[in-house]
């Protein structure tokens, strides 16, 4: 069946979309997305979805409307499911009706899947309810986009200006002298309380508040995109703005973890209001030689202990183990030791417990708990691991009279591709914080840069480290550390950035 569904994705904050248009993304097999969708949405796509860019910003076009009609037409095709993802709202200044009767004439079937709308969201996160008892009960959207040279609008101003309590502008920043002129004309007080919210709902957001009488003055330098909202409401920011309050607001950090990894880290530091940039320098993949692992896994009864020191080997581990056929029952009698409680957690995700975690997140400690325990004369070892691993473990393990033995479970390679913009975003002194989760995190990060231009950062960006020897690495390689998780954890390296950051 021919089907296209138009989806508005919300406002900007890709949380914002509904249950029922991210399972439409999921699904599809092509997406035709605009310039206001949030590329965050996109990763939840298929891999092998045909993705298209038609974005419009200001004058820019990649595609007219009618060309965007015609490609959505195109791409329609029996058993196939095409998306049309568009910002905020599919019918609210969208022109999602004209694409939906484009389709209707040709006998094409769609579902309508509404979005958040800006003039909604971006005030409700700015603080400013739209309506509120006490103040207006009624609402009114427009858009600001009208040509001013043209010699009259279509807008009636006369009725509009005093019509409604709230006014929310689309599009208006380029107009606002015009705008704002035809309110006054037209019996708006010049006392009335203005805001200007660009990126609304996003950690690029910026609020600009003052009145019709000066709010043009108080908003040059203002770019698009950005919602205009006019009225009393305005002056409940004072009390409500718990958005652009948040700790980490307006900071920018980059997460460089492997992009299947980065969306919890990435999670907690936007909650926290930071603006996230993934640079994954790291990628994982499968052993060159996946027979030890296997070999090792066959004769899992073997073992007196399975040492995991990261979440990737505990998923490489099970993941090969269900691969061969097994499952959890070959461990049955061997004892668990897992380093950090995230790698802990994962573990229990396979329904089993941990025997041994720790104090402190780092091989020695490791050795020591073990030592504690046990007598580890004679005992065999399983430690299923990357293959660039320390070898102090395995090393100690054998000094104590214990069979340690160590397979490489995954392999951390350099990432392909990442954001060829942020070394000038670091030279400019456009991020606050750049983050290392592992040694190889550094590595790469460095090989990806460029050796020489580490020097250009100091001073204009703080390195974050999540232990001890990921600092380690980071000195050798010329990386200046200037924070270091106490807990060596992805919440221990978020804790330690919102104290340095809010300090």
């Amino acid at each position: 069946m021919k089907k296209v569904y138009l989806v508005g994705s919300g406002p900007g904050d890709p949380g914002l979309i509904s249950v029922r248009g991210l399972e439409c993304i999921k699904r599809a097999d092509v997406i035709i997305y605009d310039y206001l969708v949030s590329e965050e949405l996109l990763k939840y796509a298929r891999k092998d979805a045909e993705i298209i860019y038609v974005g419009k910003e200001g004058s820019r076009h990649t595609l007219e409307q009618d060309e965007i009609n015609d490609l959505i037409v195109r791409k329609v095709q029996p058993d196939r499911t095409v998306v049309r993802l568009k910002g905020g709202d599919p019918f609210v200044f969208g022109r999602g009706g004209e694409e939906a009767m484009c389709l209707a004439e040709r006998g094409i079937t769609f579902e309508v899947i509404p979005g958040i709308t800006a003039a909604i969201a971006a005030p409700a996160y700015a603080g400013i309810p739209v309506t509120h008892r006490g103040y207006t009960s009624t609402l009114g959207l427009i858009t600001g986009h009208e040509d001013p040279t043209k010699g009259g609008s279509a807008l009636p101003w006369d009725k509009l200006s005093t019509a409604v309590g709230t006014l929310g502008v689309y599009m208006g920043v380029k107009n606002l002298p015009y705008i704002v002129k035809e309110l006054l004309k037209n019996g708006r007080p010049k006392d009335t309380p203005v805001a200007i919210i660009r990126w609304g709902t996003t950690p690029q957001q910026k609020t600009v508040v003052g009145t019709l009488g000066d709010i043009v003055e108080k908003s040059k330098g203002v770019e698009p995109p950005a919602v205009t909202v006019v009225g009393e409401v305005v002056k409940l920011r004072k009390y409500l703005n718990w958005f652009e309050t948040r700790p980490l607001y307006g900071r920018t950090v980059v997460v460089t973890r492997a992009r299947d990894q980065a969306s919890d880290f990435a999670r907690e530091l936007e909650e926290l209001g930071a603006r996230v940039i993934e640079f994954p320098t790291i990628k994982i993949t499968e052993p060159v030689d996946i027979s030890p692992l296997d070999k090792a896994l066959r004769d899992l009864g073997s073992f007196h202990w399975v040492v995991f020191t990261s979440v990737n080997g505990v998923d490489a581990f099970f993941q090969r183990l269900f691969h061969l056929g097994m499952d959890a029952r070959e461990l049955k009698g061997v004892k668990i030791c897992a380093i950090g409680p995230a790698t802990a957690e994962g573990v229990r995700r396979y329904y089993l417990g941990v025997d041994c975690q720790p104090s402190k997140y780092v091989a020695e400690e490791v050795l020591e708990e073990l030592r504690r325990r046990e007598n580890l004369e004679g005992k065999r070892v399983l430690m299923p691991r990357a293959d660039i691993a320390r070898s102090f473990l395995p090393e100690e393990l054998k000094k104590l009279g214990a069979d340690a033995v160590e397979v490489t479970a995954y392999r951390t390679v350099l990432a392909e591709t990442g954001d060829r913009k942020l070394l000038e975003r670091l030279t400019a002194g456009e991020v606050d914080v750049v983050t290392f989760t592992s040694s190889s995190t550094v590595r790469n990060f460095v090989q990806l840069i460029g050796r020489e231009n580490l020097a250009k950062l100091n001073g204009k960006v703080r390195f974050a480290s999540i232990g001890p020897i990921t600092t380690e690495t980071a000195k050798e390689l010329g990386v200046k550390v200037a924070l270091e998780a106490k807990e060596y954890t992805i919440p221990g390296l978020v804790k330690a950035i919102e104290e340095v950051l809010t300090a």
